[in-house]
C-alpha cells in the first residue's frame, strides 16, 4: 500500500497539505495495487465496495501489511496543494518553520486513526508480544525522514521532501534504521526505487515474537530479533545468527525499539526521578524542544521509562497546531488531558499556560566537561517568546533523587564513557525502579483469586496499602520517600486502570482455561445418571456459555489442544441423553 501526500505552503507553519491517491489504484504506475481506503491511514471505511477493495488489497500485500500500513511521500507543491483536502499526516511530516532544519532530519509522530475506521486486531501477535510492543489498535506511528537542501531550480529555493513509513508497530529503531538505508537513495532514484523496496518488504517474514529474522532491503540484510513477553526484562543484547549461504552478511540491529536514553535525558539527569513519576502517574506533560527529533525522542524515551509497565495515556511525540486534536488538547474550559505532547512551536507556550508541567529543552550546553542541567522553575516564569530552558512545574516528588546514579552518570561523562553504556545504566535503573514499584501490586493481585467458583475478587486499595510495611518496594529499592503517597496517586491514574484491567483479564483467562480443562477431565456423563432433567439442562446451558466464551477469546485462551472440541462433544452427548422432544429446543440455542 502506498499514499502520495503533497502540500502547498508559503511557510512550514501555514502549509495546506493533502494526500494524493494515484490513478487506477496504483502507485504512479508501480506494480503494487492499492485502493484509496487502504492507502490513506486516516481515511474511514465507506461503502461495502470500498471495504471489499481494501480487504483485497491487504490480502495481496499481507506480508507488507504485517509491517507497514503504507509508505508516504510528502512534498511541497505550490500548484496542487490548495486544490486538495488537507490531511494531518502531511502536516506532521514536516518540521514547522521555527525548527530551521537543514539537511536530513528524522523524527516520529503518532496520530489517531479516523473516526469510523474499524479498529485493528492482531490477537496472535499481541498475545505473545510484550505489552509495550503490541500493535496499536486505534493509532498509527509515522517514521519520518525529511530532507531540506538549497535548490535554485525550485520555486521556494529549497528541495523539501519527506519519506514516511506509517505503521501500527512501535519499532522506532528498526524503522528509522530502514529509512537511513532507503531514503537517501530514494531522493535520487524516486518512485521506481520505492516500488522495489516495497516489493522487498512484501517478502519479509511476519514479525513473530521470540524469533530472529533476516530482512533483505536494497542489497543488504538487517538481522533483528522480535522481543517476546516471555523474555527476561533487561536481558542480554541480541547475538548475531548467520546462515552459511546468506550473502551479503547481515547487519545486526541490537534492538528494534530502544532509544539512546542518555542522549534524550542528558540535560535533565538530575530531574530524572521527577520525570519518571510524572510519566508513571500519567500527568499532562509538554516537551518543547528546538527540533522534531529532540521532542519526539524525548517523549518516546519518557514513555519507555516506565517499562515493563505500559503507558496507557495518549502521547504524541510530535504535535502541531494543525493536528486534529489541537482544540481538544488546548481548551481551557476543562482540565488538561492525560497526554504527553512533543512540540517545537513557541506558540504553544501561550496555548499551554494552564498545563501543570512543561519541559523546555534547548540546545545542549556544556558546563566544563558536563552538560548543563536545566532547573525547576515556577509556572509563572513562563514567557511567550524568550522562555529559557527549564522544567516549569509546581510538582513535588514523592521519592528522593538517586544521587548515586547521578554521580555515576556524570562521572561517566568525564571518563568519556560511550553513550550506549550510559544508556544501558539508565535503562537498568529505570527498569529496576519500575519493577520495585509494580512487583508488590502483582503479588497482591495474585492473592485475590477465589477458588470456588474460580474468579478474581476486586482489588482493595486500602488492603494493599496496609501490606506495604512488610512487602513494599523498600525491600528491593534503595530509594526512600513517600511510597504510599505515590501509590495512592497512581491508583487514580489511567496507567493503573490499564495495568489492572490487563492483569485481571489475563488472570481470568488463565482461570477459565484451567476450569475448562478440569471440566473435560471430569466424568460428566456419569454425573448426569442420577440427576433430573432440570439439573442436566442447567449444566448444558452453563457449559455452552463457557464454550462460547472460550471461542470468543480465541488465541488468548491458551487451553490444551482438543479441550474445546471435547467439551462440545460432551454437550452433544448430554443433549442426546435427554427426551427427544427436548433435544430440538437445546440444539437451536
Amino acid at each position: 500500500m502506498c499514499c502520495l501526500p503533497r502540500t502547498d505552503a508559503q511557510s512550514f507553519g501555514s502549509a495546506h497539505p493533502a494526500v494524493v491517491c494515484s490513478p487506477a489504484g496504483y502507485f504512479r504506475g508501480a506494480g503494487f495495487p492499492t485502493t484509496p481506503a487502504a492507502m490513506d491511514p486516516l481515511d474511514g471505511f465507506g461503502s461495502p465496495l470500498r471495504m471489499e477493495a481494501a480487504a483485497d488489497s491487504r490480502s495481496a500485500w499481507a506480508r507488507f501489511s504485517s509491517w507497514l500500513e503504507c509508505v508516504c511521500v510528502v512534498t511541497f507543491d505550490l500548484e496542487l496543494g490548495q486544490a486538495i483536502e488537507k490531511s494531518s499526516i502531511c502536516y506532521l511530516s514536516f518540521p514547522d518553520s521555527y525548527s530551521g532544519c537543514l539537511g536530513d532530519t528524522q523524527f516520529t509522530f503518532r496520530l489517531r486513526q479516523s473516526v469510523g475506521r474499524q479498529c485493528f486486531r492482531d490477537d496472535v501477535y499481541n498475545r505473545d508480544a510484550p505489552v509495550t510492543l503490541q500493535r496499536e489498535t486505534a493509532h498509527f506511528f509515522g517514521y519520518v525522514y525529511f530532507r531540506q537542501v538549497k535548490d535554485v531550480s525550485m520555486k521556494r529555493g529549497y528541495f523539501q521532501k519527506s519519506l514516511v513509513l506509517v505503521s501500527r508497530l512501535p519499532y522506532t529503531h528498526l524503522f528509522h534504521s530502514l529509512l537511513q538505508t532507503i531514503a537517501p537513495e530514494f531522493f535520487e532514484k524516486l518512485e521506481p526505487f520505492l516500488e522495489a523496496v516495497c516489493n522487498e518488504i512484501d517478502q519479509w517474514p511476519p514479525p513473530t515474537p521470540g524469533q530472529t529474522l533476516n530482512l533483505p532491503v536494497v542489497g543488504s540484510v538487517l538481522q533483528i530479533r522480535i522481543p517476546s513477553k516471555t523474555d527476561k526484562p533487561g536481558g542480554s543484547p541480541v547475538r548475531q545468527i548467520t546462515k552459511e549461504n546468506l550473502l551479503p552478511a547481515p547487519t545486526l540491529l541490537p534492538t528494534i525499539h530502544e532509544l539512546d536514553l542518555f542522549k534524550c535525558f542528558q540535560s535533565v539527569l538530575i530531574h530524572l526521578q521527577m520525570l519518571w513519576e510524572l510519566t508513571l502517574l500519567g500527568e499532562p506533560l509538554v516537551i518543547m524542544a528546538p527540533s522534531p527529533t529532540g521532542c519526539s525522542e524525548t517523549v518516546l524515551a519518557l514513555v519507555s521509562s516506565i517499562s515493563p509497565l505500559k503507558f496507557c495515556c495518549d502521547f504524541r511525540p510530535y504535535f502541531t497546531i494543525h493536528d486534529c486534536e489541537f482544540r481538544e488538547y488546548t481548551t481551557r474550559t476543562q482540565a488538561p488531558p492525560n497526554v504527553v505532547l512533543g512540540v517545537t512551536n513557541p506558540f504553544f507556550i501561550k496555548t499551554f499556560q494552564n498545563w501543570p508541567h512543561i519541559v523546555r529543552l534547548g540546545e545542549i550546553k556544556m558546563a566544563g566537561d558536563l552538560p548543563k542541567q536545566v532547573k525547576v522553575k515556577k509556572l509563572s516564569k513562563l514567557k511567550t517568546l524568550d522562555t529559557k530552558p527549564g522544567i516549569y512545574t509546581a510538582y513535588k516528588t514523592f521519592l528522593h533523587k538517586d544521587k548515586i546514579l547521578i554521580k555515576r552518570l556524570l562521572k561517566g561523562i568525564q571518563r568519556k564513557r560511550p553513550s550506549e553504556a550510559q544508556s544501558a545504566i539508565l535503562r537498568r535503573h529505570l527498569l529496576e525502579l519500575t519493577q520495585s514499584f509494580i512487583i508488590p501490586l502483582v503479588r497482591r493481585v495474585q492473592t485475590q483469586i477465589i477458588p470456588t467458583p474460580p474468579q478474581v475478587r476486586p482489588f482493595s486499595q486500602e488492603e494493599f496499602i496496609s501490606t506495604l510495611d512488610h512487602t513494599g518496594p523498600q525491600l528491593t529499592s534503595m530509594l526512600r520517600g513517600d511510597w504510599m503517597g505515590l501509590y495512592r496517586k497512581f491508583f487514580r491514574s489511567p496507567n493503573f486502570d490499564g495495568w489492572y484491567r490487563q492483569r485481571h483479564r489475563e488472570m481470568t483467562q488463565k482461570l477459565e482455561s484451567l476450569h475448562l480443562e478440569s471440566i473435560c477431565d471430569a466424568d460428566l456423563l456419569g454425573w448426569t445418571k442420577d440427576k433430573s432433567e432440570v439439573e442436566i439442562v442447567d449444566l448444558i446451558l452453563k457449559l455452552r456459555e463457557k464454550l462460547v466464551r472460550g471461542s470468543e477469546w480465541g488465541s488468548h485462551l491458551q487451553v490444551k489442544d482438543g479441550v474445546l472440541d471435547k467439551l462440545d462433544a460432551f454437550i452433544n452427548s448430554m443433549v442426546g441423553s435427554l427426551p427427544e422432544d427436548l433435544q430440538p429446543v437445546l440444539n437451536t440455542r
